[in-house]
């Protein structure tokens, strides 16, 4: 006899992400699991007068999505800050300035996040702003910030004598004052000394940004950062029943870091398995952004060949680190922007897999936003996972987006090469980086389908929109190791799945954008309704 659903979904268009059986209409779910999919004669089997009833009216249903690369605390608590994310001039930033100092007077200091980079050139323009208040504006990409005088006082780097610590730069003028504009670690110099949220508005903001993020068809993510005290903060909301996204959280390794703090925190973390909230990997960055010209490169930046960034790692301090975390059983992340990142990590890999012997370990390289050719079979070679995001592409030459100067004409055709790395045998899994990049996915599977060549003669690196879902689905599960669990519409898999407003494959992929969720369903449960 047939289990009795909770609810079914009839009459859609269901995009399984399941090899063995991509398309059904109908779907029943029991609890928290999926326990029906096939077709609508047959799921009536599981339906009685409890059953919810949901009609999908030929529209879409995919597996809820998984965001591949995302800053969950992070980009939460920045959501308490002036959002500078559509400012496109100083006047715009003016007004988002200074409506935020007036609605939120008893702060100590003015801080916004998401401007774009050659909006701001200097300290006296924010001066002109805000002045009697300390100032501190993060860019969109979360590689470089902006600082009025005031705050660069109180941080105490006006003046000249200081350098920031490891790749950072405080951009000075010709007399040795700070310019305002602080890349990488100098950030923290000022940024350190702004007040931290209190545990109760972090998780205010935290609940207030899940609930969005449902309403874009997400549920769950990789947490790019973290500690124990952050995963323990999701692992408080799990344990509270008010956690609707599943975070895999993890440890966060810096150039400072030991071995032993490793084999201590990451390994406390590694036991945190909780159904939303869990650890078990290891994060690091192996070098900046090409924007600030601190990506690691094989050759010379187009713009400025003086510029020479030797990575955060060096290879042999990468090798150590990331042996030991392989030796732990963790999953690892690599942040590389530059191909000379990308090749320089993947020798660490190697290196690691001859050290430690080669195991399923499923290691990562995030963002590959420029390869090199001869580092292309690696991937697979290694069984190394390219982890991207399609909207941090400029999706036009005429945009006056800043990244396609620093890299130059000639490396264009392997700048955000989704087609040659997938054409090439790897699986990607998608995302999006919030808070440097919007969180919804259909920004992504827009830029994916539908970006423009550079360049006439560039090859067209677009994916399709089936190839877009499952690395946001099925491929996103495979590179957590979940793939048993989630990232499929499949019998005895986890119930998260999103319904959509339109049947997407019936929509031109230039449409796209029309389409939105309409219900979002995580754990058996609806945590979004439109």
């Amino acid at each position: 006899m047939a289990t009795m659903a909770d609810f079914v979904i009839e009459n859609a268009r269901i995009f399984t992400s399941d090899e063995k059986k991509p398309h059904a209409e109908a779907l029943a779910v029991k609890g928290n699991k999926i326990v029906f999919v096939g077709a609508n004669e047959e799921v009536k089997q599981f339906k009685d007068s409890n059953t919810q009833v949901i009609d999908g009216q030929g529209r879409t249903v995919t597996p809820g999505f998984i965001d591949s690369h995302f800053h969950l605390l992070w980009g939460a608590i920045s959501m308490g800050g002036a959002q500078l994310y559509d400012a496109k001039n100083l006047d715009d930033v003016k007004q988002v300035l200074q409506t935020f100092a007036a609605e939120n007077k008893t702060n100590e200091w003015v801080d916004g996040r998401g401007i774009k980079y050659d909006i701001i050139s200097n300290r006296q323009e924010l001066d002109t702003i805000v002045s009697d208040k300390p100032v501190y504006i993060n860019a969109y990409d979360g590689h470089t910030s902006w600082a009025n005088t005031k705050a660069l006082e109180i941080a105490g780097i006006l003046q000249p004598g200081v350098d920031a610590p490891g790749v950072g730069m405080i951009v000075r003028d010709e007399n040795g004052l700070a310019t305002g504009e602080l890349r990488e670690t100098a950030m923290g110099l000022v940024s350190d000394l702004i007040p931290e949220p209190s545990d109760a508005r972090k998780r205010e903001l935290l609940k207030m940004t899940i609930k969005k993020i449902n309403a874009t068809g997400v549920t769950g993510v990789h947490n790019m950062n973290g500690d124990m005290e952050e995963l323990m903060f999701y692992a408080a909301l799990e344990d509270a029943g008010e956690l609707s996204l599943r975070v895999y959280v993890p440890y966060h390794i810096k150039p400072e870091t030991t071995e032993e703090m490793v084999k201590k925190e990451a390994a406390e973390m590694a036991k945190v398995q909780g159904d939303f909230a869990r650890g078990g990997a290891a994060k690091f960055f192996m070098d900046g952004v090409w924007e600030s010209y601190t990506a690691l490169n094989v050759e010379p930046y187009a713009d400025n060949p003086e510029a020479k960034p030797d990575g955060i790692y060096s290879l042999e301090h990468f090798t150590r680190m990331a042996e030991l975390c392989d030796k732990m059983g963790l999953q690892i992340f690599v942040h590389c922007c530059g191909d000379g990142a990308v090749r320089r990590t993947l020798d660490g890999y190697e290196a690691v897999q001859k050290i430690n012997g080669k195991r399923d370990s499923r290691h990562r390289v995030e963002h590959i936003e420029v390869y090199h050719p001869d580092d292309l079979p690696r991937f697979k070679q290694l069984g190394v996972l390219p982890s991207m995001q399609t909207s941090h592409a400029p999706f036009s030459i005429s945009e006056g987006d800043v990244w396609p100067a620093r890299v130059g004409e000639r490396r264009w055709p392997l700048s955000f090469a989704w087609r040659d790395i997938k054409n090439a045998g790897n699986n990607i899994a998608f995302g999006s980086d919030w808070p440097v990049a919007p969180y919804d996915p259909m920004i992504n599977l827009h830029v994916g389908m539908n970006r423009e060549k550079w360049n006439p003669n560039d090859p067209d690196q677009t994916l399709t929109l089936e190839e877009i879902i499952i690395g946001y689905t099925r491929d996103a599960a495979y590179a957590e190791f979940k793939e048993n669990e989630k990232g499929q519409i499949k019998e005895g898999y986890l119930a998260d799945m999103v319904l959509f407003s339109h049947d997407l494959f019936a929509l031109d992929p230039k449409e796209i954008m029309t389409a939105k969720p309409v219900m979002t369903v995580v754990d058996g449960k609806v945590v979004f309704e439109a």
